[in-house]
């Protein structure tokens, strides 16, 4: 073991201790807390969950139908813990891919400048809980000036019910680097099981990041996830999440834009029917002028499902010339779906242009009459409707294979809630 890696595990050991002690002061959210009113997670208190004491092996059979064929390099994260079996690289990409004990063997100063950095909240205790329990992590790394050449899957794998699961990721992408990666989260188990996740990104000026993130768990399972970036001057970030699975599901993204000329857009789809809950909460700061922020949410409600966005943009003093949209829109499939939608400007400069939007509403019954007429039964056309209403999020996608995967689920989850 080098100095370095002994320095970075060091550091890490004092992250999970601060991170214990902040977590042993906090209480579960619930209700009563304002960022939290809409959703209860009483279930997840009640549910008898424990850490996992033996990671299930794989084959690679029983995660192709994730497989994403466009992807030069795949991490694989199975309840928690690295599959090395099922994971790829390229010795010949310039990005790195790995875990976090990898990474500390080769940058461990960058990995270290940033890990616990950029999602240090001490209000949030299921980030206190996960770094808590950070034991490992997906890392990738962009170094300057380079592009990755193809995009980059983590797959987060959970396979057994009653546990709790903790996934981390730590994405660095250097000055005027270019990267593609999925963060996707997919099940092999029907029951109950916490996935705690966390993710981090550093982006550097003039660095171009696409991130997909998709959230597929078992319809029994709760999701809760924390999403922290900041970007650099003249940098580009676009995030697409789309959330189908998960009894609760809840993620947190914050953004901070801390340079110049910084564009950021976040866009997200809700699809979700019977008793699923899905909460979004973000929040994007412009600290610097110039700055470009565009956010789409969209959430499709059926059956006695809930979903919650509540968007908030930041403007600070000094922030002249930010240039932010905002607009969040429901189909609610039924007179039991409910969404509760919030949208919010703080605005502290008096030169900017900042808009935000909130519609919902219900599918046309004339447009599902003149599909009917076309020779489409009512469940079909309602479904196809429903799609057309999703697909402006899922084609923003600019992964074939993974836009293909979401129009299938995206059809077969709609017709099941219908």
């Amino acid at each position: 073991m080098n100095t370095a890696t002994a320095s970075g595990g060091t550091a890490i050991k004092a992250l999970r201790s601060a991170a214990l002690e902040r977590m042993g002061a906090l209480a579960v959210p619930t209700t009563h807390d304002e960022a939290w009113r809409f959703t209860s997670i009483a279930a997840l208190t009640r549910a008898s969950l424990h850490a996992v004491t033996k990671p299930t092996p794989l084959a690679f059979g029983d995660i192709a139908s994730w497989a994403i064929p466009e992807a030069g390099q795949r991490i694989v994260f199975v309840d928690g813990v690295h599959a090395p079996q099922l994971s790829t690289n390229s010795p010949k990409d310039s990005v790195t891919v790995c875990t976090l004990t990898q990474a500390l063997a080769t940058h461990a100063t960058a990995v270290m400048q940033h890990l616990g950095q950029h999602a240090q909240d001490p209000q949030q205790r299921f980030t206190a809980q996960n770094t808590a329990n950070l034991f490992d992590a997906a890392v990738v790394i962009a170094p300057r000036n380079t592009a990755a050449s193809a995009p980059l899957h983590l797959l987060f794998v959970a396979t057994q019910p009653n546990v709790n699961s903790y996934a981390r990721t730590l994405v660095i992408a250097e000055e005027g680097s270019a990267l593609t990666f999925i963060e996707d989260y997919v099940a092999l188990t029907d029951g109950a099981y916490l996935t705690n996740s966390v993710t981090e990104l550093a982006i550097g000026a003039n660095a171009q990041v696409h991130h997909i993130r998709l959230q597929r768990e078992s319809l029994q399972a709760f999701h809760i996830a924390r999403c922290a970036l900041t970007q650099a001057q003249d940098s580009h970030y676009h995030s697409i999440s789309i959330a189908l699975g998960a009894e609760i599901s809840r993620l947190d993204t914050t953004a901070q834009l801390r340079g110049t000329g910084v564009h950021c857009a976040l866009d997200g789809l809700a699809h979700i029917a019977g008793q699923q809950v899905a909460d979004t909460h973000t929040c994007i700061t412009h600290a610097e002028a110039h700055g470009v922020s565009r956010q789409l949410q969209k959430c499709v409600v059926a059956d006695t499902a809930h979903a919650v966005f509540n968007g908030r943009v930041q403007v600070h003093p000094g922030a002249q010339k930010t240039d932010s949209a905002q607009s969040s829109r429901t189909l609610l499939m039924g007179p039991k779906a409910q969404v509760n939608t919030l949208p919010q400007l703080e605005i502290n400069a008096d030169d900017v242009r900042c808009t935000h939007g909130a519609t919902v509403g219900q599918l046309d019954s004339e447009e599902v009459f003149y599909l009917q007429s076309r020779g489409l039964s009512v469940d079909a056309a309602r479904s196809l409707l429903t799609y057309a209403f999703a697909a402006e999020v899922i084609a923003r996608i600019p992964i074939a294979s993974v836009r293909q995967q979401l129009q299938d689920a995206v059809l077969q989850h709609g017709s099941a809630g219908l």
